[in-house]
C-alpha cells in the first residue's frame, strides 16, 4: 500500500458491526476499566433517563477499526473524533470513511463516521496517515 494508491474522494469499505450487546458492554468495561454503571446497570440508566448506553470509546474503537481495515495501523498517525449521539445496546454500527486531502509529505487526511442503521451519526472525525511512496 502506497501513498500513490490513494486519491481524494476514495472511500474505504463499509465496516458493519454486529448489534451491540450487554455482554459486550460488560467485557468492554472490564477491558477499559470504565465501570460506570450507566453502561451496565439498567436501573442506573433508567434513573438517568437514557437507559443503558454504550461506552463512547467502544464506538471510537469501532471507527478506528474501520480506518485500520483500510490503512495498516503502523501508518495511522492521528485519529480525532467528536461524539455526536449516545449509542445503545442493540444498535448496529456502520463505519464509513474517505480521503479528504493528500499532502506533499505523503500524508493522507480523511474522515471517519460511525453511524447506526438509521443513519444517526454516533462518532465523526478525521484521521491522518503517513504512507510510503513508490518514488
Amino acid at each position: 500500500m502506497y501513498f500513490e494508491d490513494f486519491h481524494v474522494g476514495d472511500s474505504f469499505p463499509v465496516l458493519k458491526k454486529s448489534p451491540i450487546t450487554r455482554v459486550q458492554l460488560v467485557k468492554y468495561a472490564g477491558a477499559s476499566g470504565d465501570f460506570n454503571p450507566l453502561h451496565t446497570v439498567e436501573e442506573v440508566g433508567q434513573k438517568a433517563g437514557t437507559g443503558i448506553i454504550a461506552h463512547g470509546m467502544l464506538v471510537m474503537g469501532m471507527a478506528s477499526q474501520g480506518i485500520t481495515s483500510w490503512i495498516p495501523r503502523k501508518y495511522v498517525q492521528k485519529v480525532n473524533v467528536r461524539f455526536r449521539r449516545m449509542t445503545f445496546p442493540g444498535e448496529e454500527i456502520q463505519v464509513t470513511g474517505r480521503v479528504l486531502e493528500k499532502t506533499a509529505d505523503c500524508k493522507v487526511i480523511g474522515e471517519v463516521i460511525a453511524m447506526n442503521s438509521k443513519g444517526e451519526v454516533k462518532v465523526a472525525g478525521t484521521f491522518e496517515a503517513i504512507l510510503p511512496s513508490r518514488a
